[in-house]
């Protein structure tokens, strides 16, 4: 995984990495379903496409996680794979592929509630392209 975790006080605090801003992305939702849940085997899978909308590179990594969040808390979809379609400063498209949470199957991690603006950025550098979130826990 391309992400790690940092201290912050009672919430959980995430730095995520790629090569590409597109990467970031994939990396960003793919981890955080790592520490949402064990996954194990998923079935019952399926295939969508969403467009997520922002009004700066940070408010639109924010919201996109937002919504990567709700397939767990809202669908009780857990993602087995990423792929990012399009992107920019403003919108990204990503296809995403989940199955449905299965409590025999799947071992819940950590409950995260919500994605918070606290302490959150995207950025490039020499390295490639960095993110940080605050997860309320």
């Amino acid at each position: 995984m391309h992400y790690r975790l940092f201290d912050h006080t009672a919430d959980l605090g995430v730095e995520f990495f790629g090569s590409t801003r597109e990467e970031l992305f994939a990396h960003a939702a793919l981890a955080l379903f790592d520490l949402l849940v064990e996954a194990g085997e998923v079935r019952d899978t399926e295939t969508r496409e969403v467009r997520i909308d922002g009004t700066d590179g940070t408010d639109l990594f924010v919201n996109y996680l937002r919504e990567i969040l709700y397939l767990f808390n809202g669908e009780e979809r857990v993602l087995t794979a990423c792929r990012i379609l399009r992107i920019d400063d403003r919108q990204v498209t990503a296809e995403i592929r989940s199955g449905r949470f299965d409590a025999s199957r799947h071992r819940i991690r950590t409950e995260i509630k919500a994605v918070t603006y606290h302490l959150a950025s995207v950025g490039k550098s020499p390295q490639g392209w960095t993110g940080r979130i605050i997860f309320d826990v």
